[in-house]
């Protein structure tokens, strides 16, 4: 199995800002503070961190020393100008090393909204908007759950590229919140079967012809799955909390890592099929949750050390190995992440997947 690793890390920071250009009355013109998250995925050669194993530690102190400089400053007094993306440079300037390859680096300056220097260093900028909807699938199986009038608090993440800004990001997604909030999907022409997938391609093709930057439409069902459309494929996740145990083999010794620990793990499962033209959807969310199940026993409440096969239990080596496994049942699964603290982990996908 021809997969590959990128390592992430997080790290947050208070901070003040201004921002130039605007209207003369838009709030963020004013001096005003956010608490920034800063974001890194990269890849990592073998010999770069102190011990095999240790690369998402390493990259996180390494963020951290980054934003450090950041916290709690005026930030126009670093960058003429500190937007969301001038951040993302500038931290991705602080990280610059020859042998971390595939750099993104995003920060978020709130919860809703965020840009990302992707690793050819074109910039993009997402929004999430929230809306109150009910729905029903009326093409699954009798007794299925998702066949009754039922609800959720959707969520949607636009993505696009260039030099679009929030605003007008906020004033192309104004017509759809019109349509989307409190009302029954169903009824909508084009959503008549509205799955996440096709949702999420709804939205796509409401949006594209006014935003030619658009580079994904995000749709989150429930806060521990989704799907995701970029104009072509769909893609669908499924996250998890694993509470396990572990000792990492090749640490050194006396190493913190040597000792017994713990962590409540975020695991995200990735996958992509054809759209299923009946149904609506790539894979069903319970089909994903059922197969997945005696895996996921297999590690939840466990001590991971002690795992047969396992060569050892840093996140990159395990996610390695639950993509193995998983794909065993779920040929669908093309990437894994897994999380030891927020943001702090590893993404281990098939060769040429994007995630």
């Amino acid at each position: 199995m021809n997969t590959e690793i990128f390592y992430t890390a997080a790290a947050t920071f208070e901070a003040a800002r201004q921002l130039g250009g605007l209207a003369p009355a838009h709030p963020a013109g004013r001096l005003h503070g956010h608490g920034f998250n800063a974001r890194v995925q990269c890849t990592i050669p073998a010999d770069w961190a102190a011990f095999p194993g240790g690369e998402v530690e390493q990259l996180q102190q390494r963020l951290a020393a980054a934003v450090a400089r950041l916290d709690y400053r005026n930030l126009n007094d670093l960058l003429p100008e500190p937007s969301d993306i001038e951040l993302a440079r500038w931290i991705a300037q602080q990280l610059a090393d020859p042998a971390l390859g595939h750099l993104e680096v995003g920060v978020d300056s709130t919860a809703q909204q965020g840009a990302v220097l992707d690793a050819a260093g074109q910039a993009q900028f997402w929004r999430r908007y929230v809306f109150q909807s009910a729905h029903r699938l009326p093409n699954v199986p009798a007794g299925h759950k998702c066949g009754r009038m039922h609800g959720h608090g959707f969520e949607a993440i636009v993505q696009a590229g260039g030099h679009v800004d929030y605003d007008q990001l906020d004033a192309l997604w104004a017509p759809l919140q019109q349509e989307l909030h409190y009302a029954c999907l169903n009824e909508i022409e084009g959503l008549e079967n509205p799955t996440s997938e096709m949702l999420s391609g709804w939205i796509w093709r409401r949006l594209k012809p006014q935003l030619p930057t658009l580079s994904q439409v995000t749709v989150f069902e429930t806060a521990s799955c989704g799907a995701r459309h970029d104009g072509q494929r769909y893609r669908i996740w499924k996250d998890m909390t694993l509470d396990s145990a572990r000792q990492l083999r090749r640490a050194p010794e006396g190493s913190l890592h040597r000792r017994l620990q713990g962590h409540t793990y975020t695991l995200r499962l990735h996958l992509s099929a054809p759209l299923d033209q009946i149904m609506g959807w790539t894979v069903d969310f319970g089909d994903v949750k059922q197969l997945f199940n005696p895996l996921f026993k297999a590690l939840d409440h466990q001590p991971l050390h002690e795992i047969p096969g396992l060569e050892d239990c840093d996140t990159a080596s395990l996610a390695r190995w639950i993509l193995a496994q998983a794909r065993q049942d779920l040929p669908q699964l093309d990437g894994v992440e897994l999380y030891e603290t927020r943001g702090c982990g590893a993404l281990v996908s098939l060769a040429g997947a994007t995630q």
